[in-house]
C-alpha cells in the first residue's frame, strides 16, 4: 500500500527508491481527510508514526495548537533542559554555477562576486569569536571549481582553530570528499532538498548541477556513509506544498535514522525570503499563494516535529522576525543563529556584496541572548567538547 508506515527496509537505490514508491495523492488525501479524532489519537500517543505526523500538520490540527505547543514544550524541556545552542553562519563565497529562482546568488544575477581569502576568513573568525560563538556554519554558493574541495581543505583547519564545532552548507559532495573533510575538521553538514516534488524542483532549478534532483537527494546518505557527526535536513517552505514536503522529510529522516544511526540529525525551517532576481514579490504577497506557510502554520509544523521526534534538534534562523522567534523558540527549538549576515566578509570587512537572502531578525547577538534568557533559556555556545563524548 502506498504511504505504508511499516519499518523501512534498505532500498537498493537508497532513499531515491523509497521516495519513488510514494503516492503523493495518497498523502495529500490523508492530510485533507484527517479529522479531530485522528489528531486526538496522535496527541495521546507516546511514539508517533507518519500517519500521526500527517494528522498533526493537517488543517484539522489547527484548533489543537495550544495543546500541541504545551506537549512540545514539555518534551523539549525533558530532553534538552533549558539549553539553547547558538551558532553563526559565515559566508565564504557568493560564486555560484546554478540558477535557482529563490536565491540571490544565482549565476544569472548581475552582482559583485567574491570569495574570501584565507586572511579574510581569519578576520571573520576573529570577529565572530569576539561575540562568544563556538559553533560556526560555513556557507558558500555552489561553484565546485573555484569553491570546492581544495578550498574547503584550506579553510577548515583555519576555522577549526577558532571554533569547536564546524558545519558546512555548500554544494553536495561525494562520500569520499566528506570523509576526507572530516580529517580537516568537519563536524556536520546541512543540505536541504528544497522540495521533494520533482516537477516543482525542475521548475525552480534551471541551470547547473543543482538541477540533478537525485544527486542532491542522496547527499544525506553519502554523509552517513562518511561518518559525519551531524546531518542537517530541511525543505524550503513555500517552494512546493509544505505539508507534502514535510511528510517526505519525515520519511527521509526515519530512513536515515534506521540506516545511519551513528549520526545525529537536525531539522531547519527555512521559509522563502525576498532576494535579488528571486521570488521577492511572491514572498511579500503570501496571501496570494496556497503554497506559502503562515506564521501560525509554521508554529504548528515546528510543534508537530517535536511530537514526532523528541530527540531531534530543531533550528530556527534569523530568516524569521524577532517577535516570532521570541515566542516560538521556547516551545520546541534547540538551536538558533543570531546576528547573522548573508554575504561574504560582512562581519569584519566593509563590503558591497549581495546577500543570499534578506534576514528579518536583525538584533545583535547580545540582544538575542538576553531575550532568550528572559524567556528562561540558557544560551550555550559550544556543541560538545572534543574528547569527552566523541572521537
Amino acid at each position: 500500500m502506498a504511504g505504508q508506515v511499516q519499518p523501512l527496509q534498505f532500498e537498493p537505490a537508497g532513499f531515491i527508491g523509497l521516495l519513488a514508491k510514494q503516492d503523493s495523492q495518497y498523502w495529500q488525501q490523508h492530510i485533507r481527510q484527517a479529522d479531530a479524532a485522528a489528531v486526538t489519537r496522535a496527541l495521546a500517543k507516546n511514539r508517533r508514526d507518519l500517519a500521526d505526523f500527517a494528522a498533526l500538520i493537517s488543517p484539522a490540527a489547527t484548533p489543537f495548537l495550544a495543546q500541541m505547543a504545551a506537549q512540545a514544550q514539555q518534551l523539549t524541556r525533558q530532553r534538552f533542559g533549558h539549553a539553547l545552542q547558538f551558532y553563526i553562519p559565515l559566508y565564504l563565497s557568493n560564486l555560484c554555477a546554478n540558477d535557482c529562482s529563490y536565491c540571490g546568488f544565482s549565476m544569472s544575477n548581475a552582482l559583485k562576486r567574491r570569495t574570501l581569502s584565507l586572511a579574510e576568513v581569519e578576520q571573520e573568525c576573529q570577529a565572530l569569536k569576539a561575540h562568544g560563538f563556538s559553533t560556526v556554519l560555513l556557507v558558500a554558493g555552489e561553484h565546485e571549481k573555484k569553491v570546492g574541495q581544495a578550498y574547503f581543505k584550506q579553510v577548515l583547519p583555519l576555522v577549526k582553530r577558532y571554533f569547536s564545532y564546524v558545519l558546512l552548507e555548500v554544494q553536495p559532495l561525494s562520500s569520499q570528499d566528506y570523509a576526507e573533510l572530516r580529517q580537516y575538521g568537519l563536524d556536520g553538514v546541512l543540505v536541504y532538498q528544497e522540495t521533494y516534488d520533482r516537477v516543482c524542483y525542475a521548475q525552480h532549478h534551471s541551470r547547473g548541477k543543482k538541477m540533478d534532483f537525485d544527486w542532491r537527494l542522496a547527499t544525506p546518505e553519502r554523509l552517513g556513509q562518511a561518518g559525519v557527526d551531524k546531518i542537517g535536513l530541511g525543505a524550503l517552505l513555500g517552494l512546493g506544498d509544505w505539508r507534502l514536503d514535510s511528510i517526505y522529510l519525515a520519511l527521509h529522516l526515519r530512513y536515515l535514522q534506521q540506516h545511519y544511526w551513528r549520526s545525529r540529525y537536525s531539522m531547519s525551517f527555512p521559509r522563502l525570503r525576498p532576494c535579488a532576481g528571486g521570488l521577492a514579490d511572491q514572498v511579500l504577497q503570501q496571501h496570494e499563494s496556497d503554497t506559502l506557510i503562515s506564521d501560525k502554520q509554521l508554529v504548528q509544523l515546528i510543534c508537530a516535529w517535536r511530537l514526532f521526534d523528541a530527540e531531534l534538534e530543531l533550528s530556527l534562523s534569523t530568516r524569521e522576525s524577532a517577535h516570532f522567534r521570541d515566542h516560538v523558540v521556547p516551545l520546541a527549538v534547540t538551536s538558533i543563529s543570531a546576528g547573522s549576515k548573508t554575504s561574504p566578509g560582512a562581519y569584519a570587512i566593509e563590503n558591497q556584496s549581495l546577500e543570499q537572502f534578506s534576514t528579518d531578525d536583525q538584533r545583535t547577538v547580545t540582544e538575542v541572548a538576553r531575550s532568550m534568557q528572559q524567556a528562561g533559556l540558557q544560551p550555550v555556545w559550544k556543541d560538545w567538547e572534543v574528547g569527552l563524548c566523541r572521537s
